[in-house]
């Protein structure tokens, strides 16, 4: 028996890893110029569709009241798009603008009232309908909007909200529907 030690293999002799921070910088920096290109992109569109919709009249002068109060609620004011087509916002005098409003419906019309934004006045004789859906200007509320269907100078919109309590939406659209068929059978009848 010879007596030979076992050869001890060296260690090995690794580096730590060094981070490559100009890389990651790099990454950070032209990922934050694509977000604010898409930004800015985005702002562009809505100053562009601002402009295609900016021969549009002006809204009815907001008045101090609506009327003899059939229905009041608060929720949000979610948009205004044209009659039909949901993804077609309207954002011309403000209309393009998401709020909190305040909403009455009187014998007179239909009064909402958007603190930090502009009121909006629909009268009676404007207003066509209303119904319950799912979704206007792009934005889908699973619990459902209660969308207002009126038109102006000839061009038929839509303009939807949602209450605090969604389930006060049928009411709503009742009411409405009554208030819109009232008006027009008046207006029908002062015609003849």
């Amino acid at each position: 028996m010879t007596g030979r030690l076992p050869t001890l293999q060296p260690l090995a002799t690794e580096q730590a890893k060094v981070t490559n921070w100009p890389g990651y910088i790099g990454w950070t920096v032209g990922l934050l110029i694509i977000i604010g290109l898409v930004y800015w992109l985005m702002r562009q569109g809505w100053n562009w569709r601002r402009t295609l919709q900016s021969g549009m009249p002006p809204l009815p002068a907001v008045p101090d009241g609506a009327g003899r109060t059939i229905l009041e609620t608060s929720g949000r004011y979610h948009g205004t798009t044209t009659a039909g087509n949901w993804l077609d916002r309207v954002v011309a005098h403000g209309l393009g603008t998401r709020s909190r409003a305040d909403l009455t419906l009187g014998e007179d019309g239909l009064l909402v009232r958007r603190p930090g934004d502009v009121d909006l006045w629909i009268p009676a004789e404007r207003l066509t309908g209303a119904r319950t859906d799912s979704g206007i200007a792009g934005k889908v509320v699973p619990s459902g909007l209660l969308v207002v269907s009126w038109t102006h100078e000839g061009t038929e919109l839509d303009s939807g909200f949602r209450a605090d309590h969604p389930d006060e939406h049928t009411a709503w659209v009742e009411a409405i529907a009554h208030l819109a068929t009232r008006t027009k059978t008046k207006t029908e009848e002062a015609a003849q």
